[in-house]
């Protein structure tokens, strides 16, 4: 298996680019950033990564509606969501456990290793 391919969508562009330059230091394939929903869809379909990190607050959106359109809409290709926040996990517990997403990391504590213990790998 090769690197982890990552999207990243998260309307805050400064967050993006620092969550970005942290997991391509510790080894992890950042293919894109998106800043909405659309541009998530449309890079996902374009760039087939493995796995989203998909913000649950973003602009004008939720981050579980862009979720389900990434799995359901994107490729036959299998992509891994994992919800990313700076708010508490516990505000949203029962609608992740709902959703397609594997997990959830606080954006305080997002590391190449969560993902991969969120993953399995």
């Amino acid at each position: 298996m090769g690197p982890l391919r990552c999207l990243i969508v998260d309307d805050s562009t400064r967050f993006g680019e620092e969550a970005r330059r942290l997991l391509e230091h510790e080894g992890v394939s950042v293919v894109g950033v998106a800043g909405s929903g659309d541009e998530a869809v449309r890079l996902a379909a374009a760039l087939r990564p493995g796995l989203a990190l998909v913000d649950i607050s973003l602009d004008n959106e939720s981050g579980f509606d862009v979720a389900r359109r990434l799995v359901d809409g994107v490729s036959a290709d299998p992509l891994a969501i994992i919800f990313i926040s700076t708010h508490d996990e516990r505000e949203f517990r029962s609608r992740i456990e709902a959703s397609p997403a594997l997990g959830f990391i606080a954006k305080t504590e997002l590391s190449a290793e969560r993902i991969r213990g969120l993953l399995g790998d």
